[in-house]
Protein backbone atom coordinates (compact mmCIF):
# COMPACT_ATOMS: atom_id res chain seq x y z
CA UNK A 1 0.00 0.00 0.00
CA UNK A 2 2.78 2.21 0.52
CA UNK A 3 4.38 2.09 -2.69
CA UNK A 4 1.05 2.83 -4.08
CA UNK A 5 0.67 5.96 -2.03
CA UNK A 6 4.32 7.23 -3.04
CA UNK A 7 3.73 6.21 -7.07
CA UNK A 8 0.15 8.20 -6.64
CA UNK A 9 1.87 11.11 -5.12
CA UNK A 10 4.85 11.26 -7.56
CA UNK A 11 2.25 11.65 -10.85
CA UNK A 12 0.42 14.21 -8.85
CA UNK A 13 2.98 16.21 -8.39
CA UNK A 14 4.40 15.25 -11.63
CA UNK A 15 0.92 16.44 -13.35
CA UNK A 16 1.32 19.88 -11.20
CA UNK A 17 4.49 20.72 -11.77
CA UNK A 18 3.47 21.58 -15.30
CA UNK A 19 0.79 24.10 -13.46
CA UNK A 20 1.86 27.66 -13.84
CA UNK A 21 4.80 26.83 -16.54
CA UNK A 22 3.98 29.28 -19.44
CA UNK A 23 4.85 28.22 -23.20
CA UNK A 24 7.80 29.37 -24.79
CA UNK A 25 9.08 28.75 -28.46
CA UNK A 26 11.96 26.60 -28.32
CA UNK A 27 14.01 26.29 -31.46
CA UNK A 28 15.09 22.80 -32.33
CA UNK A 29 17.20 23.94 -34.83
CA UNK A 30 17.19 26.26 -37.68
CA UNK A 31 14.21 24.08 -39.04
CA UNK A 32 12.01 23.70 -36.25
CA UNK A 33 10.24 25.30 -33.36
CA UNK A 34 7.76 24.31 -30.99
CA UNK A 35 6.27 25.95 -28.00
CA UNK A 36 7.56 23.83 -24.87
CA UNK A 37 6.93 24.76 -21.15
CA UNK A 38 9.81 27.27 -19.60
CA UNK A 39 11.42 24.40 -17.12
CA UNK A 40 12.39 22.02 -19.82
CA UNK A 41 15.19 19.98 -20.00
CA UNK A 42 17.39 18.67 -23.37
CA UNK A 43 20.13 16.31 -23.51
CA UNK A 44 22.05 15.49 -26.10
CA UNK A 45 23.09 11.91 -27.01
CA UNK A 46 25.80 10.70 -29.89
CA UNK A 47 23.97 13.73 -31.11
CA UNK A 48 20.55 12.72 -30.92
CA UNK A 49 18.76 16.00 -28.72
CA UNK A 50 16.41 15.08 -26.39
CA UNK A 51 13.76 18.00 -25.24
CA UNK A 52 11.42 16.80 -22.40
CA UNK A 53 9.20 18.62 -19.52
CA UNK A 54 6.18 17.63 -17.60
CA UNK A 55 2.94 19.52 -18.98
CA UNK A 56 -0.52 20.35 -15.98
CA UNK A 57 -1.81 17.10 -17.95
CA UNK A 58 1.32 14.78 -19.62
CA UNK A 59 4.63 14.52 -20.34
CA UNK A 60 6.20 16.06 -23.94
CA UNK A 61 9.13 14.60 -25.58
CA UNK A 62 10.70 16.12 -28.47
CA UNK A 63 13.33 14.05 -30.63
CA UNK A 64 15.73 15.30 -33.14
CA UNK A 65 17.60 12.61 -35.10
CA UNK A 66 20.05 13.91 -37.78
CA UNK A 67 20.07 11.52 -40.80
CA UNK A 68 23.12 9.82 -41.48
CA UNK A 69 25.43 11.88 -43.93
CA UNK A 70 25.85 8.48 -46.22
CA UNK A 71 21.56 9.24 -46.27
CA UNK A 72 20.55 9.37 -50.22
CA UNK A 73 17.69 12.07 -50.78
CA UNK A 74 14.43 10.17 -50.81
CA UNK A 75 13.24 10.65 -54.97
CA UNK A 76 9.61 9.82 -54.53
CA UNK A 77 6.49 10.35 -52.43
CA UNK A 78 6.30 6.50 -52.09
CA UNK A 79 9.67 6.58 -50.95
CA UNK A 80 8.68 8.90 -47.73
CA UNK A 81 5.62 6.95 -47.14
CA UNK A 82 8.10 4.10 -46.51
CA UNK A 83 10.34 5.53 -44.30
CA UNK A 84 7.56 6.79 -42.11
CA UNK A 85 6.12 3.61 -41.94
CA UNK A 86 9.62 1.97 -40.90
CA UNK A 87 10.06 4.51 -38.24
CA UNK A 88 6.72 3.59 -36.77
CA UNK A 89 7.91 0.08 -36.55
CA UNK A 90 10.88 0.64 -35.23
CA UNK A 91 8.74 2.91 -32.14
CA UNK A 92 6.89 0.62 -31.77
CA UNK A 93 9.69 -2.32 -31.72
CA UNK A 94 11.30 -0.49 -28.93
CA UNK A 95 8.55 -0.52 -26.47
CA UNK A 96 7.24 -3.98 -25.21
CA UNK A 97 3.65 -4.55 -25.34
CA UNK A 98 2.98 -1.48 -27.24
CA UNK A 99 0.55 -0.80 -30.68
CA UNK A 100 0.61 1.64 -33.14
CA UNK A 101 -3.33 3.19 -33.36
CA UNK A 102 -5.08 5.49 -35.53
CA UNK A 103 -2.35 6.24 -37.71
CA UNK A 104 -2.68 8.34 -40.06
CA UNK A 105 -0.94 11.14 -42.61
CA UNK A 106 -1.20 14.87 -41.60
CA UNK A 107 0.97 17.89 -42.61
CA UNK A 108 2.55 20.35 -41.09
CA UNK A 109 3.54 23.40 -42.91
CA UNK A 110 4.20 21.82 -46.61
CA UNK A 111 5.59 18.84 -45.27
CA UNK A 112 3.69 15.62 -44.87
CA UNK A 113 3.78 13.64 -41.32
CA UNK A 114 2.36 10.75 -39.56
CA UNK A 115 0.54 11.10 -36.71
CA UNK A 116 -0.64 7.82 -33.93
CA UNK A 117 -0.98 6.93 -30.55
CA UNK A 118 1.18 4.57 -29.16
CA UNK A 119 -0.50 2.50 -26.29
CA UNK A 120 1.74 0.44 -24.12
CA UNK A 121 0.03 -2.26 -21.48
CA UNK A 122 1.65 -3.74 -18.74
CA UNK A 123 -0.42 -6.71 -18.60
CA UNK A 124 -1.86 -5.08 -14.97
CA UNK A 125 -4.02 -2.40 -16.43
CA UNK A 126 -1.62 0.18 -16.75
CA UNK A 127 -2.28 1.80 -19.58
CA UNK A 128 -0.29 4.28 -21.51
CA UNK A 129 -0.82 6.54 -23.86
CA UNK A 130 1.56 8.47 -26.38
CA UNK A 131 0.64 10.64 -29.24
CA UNK A 132 2.68 11.02 -31.75
CA UNK A 133 3.91 13.49 -34.74
CA UNK A 134 6.56 12.31 -36.69
CA UNK A 135 8.10 14.00 -39.41
CA UNK A 136 11.21 13.30 -42.02
CA UNK A 137 13.46 15.52 -43.77
CA UNK A 138 16.80 15.21 -45.88
CA UNK A 139 18.60 16.42 -42.68
CA UNK A 140 17.00 14.66 -39.44
CA UNK A 141 13.96 13.14 -38.10
CA UNK A 142 11.90 14.35 -35.84
CA UNK A 143 9.60 13.45 -33.46
CA UNK A 144 7.09 14.90 -31.31
CA UNK A 145 5.27 13.11 -28.23
CA UNK A 146 2.72 13.75 -26.21
CA UNK A 147 2.64 10.84 -23.32
CA UNK A 148 -0.09 10.38 -20.74
CA UNK A 149 -1.87 7.87 -18.38
CA UNK A 150 -4.84 6.19 -19.96
CA UNK A 151 -7.14 7.85 -17.03
CA UNK A 152 -6.76 11.52 -18.45
CA UNK A 153 -7.60 10.44 -22.38
CA UNK A 154 -10.64 12.33 -21.88
CA UNK A 155 -8.92 15.39 -20.72
CA UNK A 156 -5.91 15.90 -22.64
CA UNK A 157 -7.15 16.98 -26.25
CA UNK A 158 -6.89 20.48 -25.74
CA UNK A 159 -3.67 20.82 -23.88
CA UNK A 160 -2.22 17.84 -26.71
CA UNK A 161 -4.01 20.28 -29.29
CA UNK A 162 -2.05 23.65 -28.41
CA UNK A 163 1.43 21.20 -28.33
CA UNK A 164 0.95 20.41 -31.57
CA UNK A 165 -0.29 23.42 -33.30
CA UNK A 166 2.81 25.21 -32.12
CA UNK A 167 4.53 23.28 -34.08
CA UNK A 168 6.38 25.86 -37.00
CA UNK A 169 9.18 24.99 -39.70
CA UNK A 170 10.96 27.75 -41.64
CA UNK A 171 9.05 29.09 -44.43
CA UNK A 172 11.66 27.73 -47.10
CA UNK A 173 11.09 24.34 -46.18
CA UNK A 174 9.24 22.36 -48.66
CA UNK A 175 8.61 18.98 -50.04
CA UNK A 176 11.64 18.73 -51.94
CA UNK A 177 13.26 18.60 -48.05
CA UNK A 178 11.91 15.04 -48.12
CA UNK A 179 12.03 13.95 -51.77
CA UNK A 180 13.10 15.01 -54.86
CA UNK A 181 10.62 14.13 -57.22
CA UNK A 182 6.71 15.57 -57.51
CA UNK A 183 5.80 12.34 -59.09
CA UNK A 184 4.68 9.91 -56.73
CA UNK A 185 6.16 6.78 -58.40
CA UNK A 186 4.55 3.93 -59.37
CA UNK A 187 1.94 3.29 -56.52
CA UNK A 188 0.99 -0.76 -54.82
CA UNK A 189 -2.29 -0.44 -56.89
CA UNK A 190 -0.97 0.28 -60.04
CA UNK A 191 1.32 -2.33 -59.46
CA UNK A 192 -1.30 -4.79 -59.09
CA UNK A 193 -3.29 -3.54 -62.32
CA UNK A 194 -0.31 -3.56 -64.42
CA UNK A 195 0.67 -7.47 -63.43
CA UNK A 196 -3.11 -8.14 -64.18
CA UNK A 197 -2.60 -7.16 -67.46
CA UNK A 198 0.71 -9.00 -68.12
CA UNK A 199 -1.64 -11.66 -66.91
CA UNK A 200 -4.41 -10.92 -69.00
CA UNK A 201 -2.05 -10.83 -71.80
CA UNK A 202 0.08 -14.08 -71.15
CA UNK A 203 -3.28 -16.01 -70.68
CA UNK A 204 -4.48 -14.57 -74.15
CA UNK A 205 -1.17 -15.24 -75.99
CA UNK A 206 -1.44 -19.07 -74.60
CA UNK A 207 -5.26 -19.06 -75.27
CA UNK A 208 -4.64 -18.48 -79.36
CA UNK A 209 -1.79 -21.11 -79.94
CA UNK A 210 -3.56 -23.48 -78.26
CA UNK A 211 -7.06 -22.60 -80.77
CA UNK A 212 -4.12 -22.58 -83.39
CA UNK A 213 -3.37 -26.06 -82.31
CA UNK A 214 -7.01 -27.47 -82.15
CA UNK A 215 -8.08 -25.92 -86.14
CA UNK A 216 -4.76 -27.35 -87.65
CA UNK A 217 -5.76 -31.13 -85.81
CA UNK A 218 -9.03 -30.39 -87.41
Amino acid sequence: MKKIILISASLILSAFAGFGQTLKPVAIDSAVTVSLPEAYTKTDTLGQQIYSSNSPLGYVVVLRTPNAKNTAPLQHESDLDKVLKENIKNIQAGTDYASAQYVRDTTIGKLKAKTFTLQTDNGGGDIQLRNIVLLYTNAATYIFEYAYPNARKEMVSGEYKSFVNSIKLAPTLDRHDQYVSNSKGVSATWLIVIAGIILLIIGSIYWYRQRQKNLELE
